[in-house]
């Protein structure tokens, strides 16, 4: 199976919210409404097109991910981060390397975009082997109540959280 990751165009949107929909549709600690999160983040500024990414077989979108703009602000502090939220792939394609490509692209694109951290609400047992680790080991806090072994933030460059503690600051589309 031949599986091409590549930037999200405008016309893949509906592909993508299928999907989502797909993807979350029998998770337990779901609101169902991952696809209009999507949605309403690709029309904010927290939006980057470059970290929309789409994983494609056989000319069919079977995955996708999303990197958006947040901040850690701690006082008067901002320090620049991403949210990954969500990472999808179709139920029939699970299991089979796709969310781990999205997400090891995902990682080098934002790399190269500079940017330093990246922070998300998950599993516990899958995404430590992409090297998150709890944000509790920096100080760094969710915004909302959640299981402390499921907040977790990666550093993209060595040092790159030293100094960095606060609140995670998310674009308001997230609770919307």
């Amino acid at each position: 199976m031949k599986i091409t990751i590549r930037q999200e165009e405008p016309k893949d949107y509906t592909a993508v919210s299928e999907v989502i929909e797909e993807a979350f549709r029998d998770e337990e600690y779901s609101d169902h409404r991952e696809h209009l999160l999507v949605e309403r983040l690709r029309k904010s500024d927290a939006f980057i097109p470059e970290l929309s990414l789409v994983a494609v077989v056989d000319d069919a979108i079977v995955g996708h991910i999303l990197l958006t703009r947040i901040s850690i602000v701690n006082g008067e502090n901002r320090f620049p981060s991403l949210a990954l939220a969500p990472v999808s792939v179709k139920p029939e394609f699970q299991g089979k390397g796709i969310g781990s490509q999205l997400i090891r692209e995902a990682h080098s694109i934002a790399k190269a975009l500079s940017y330093s951290s990246i922070v998300l609400l998950g599993h516990e047992n899958y995404y430590p082997r992409f090297g998150y680790e709890l944000t509790g080991r920096y100080n760094i806090n969710l915004p909302f109540d959640a299981p402390k072994e499921n907040c977790m933030i990666l550093p993209l460059a060595e040092n790159a959280l030293n100094g960095v503690t606060g609140t995670v600051e998310y674009p308001k589309e997230f609770f919307e």
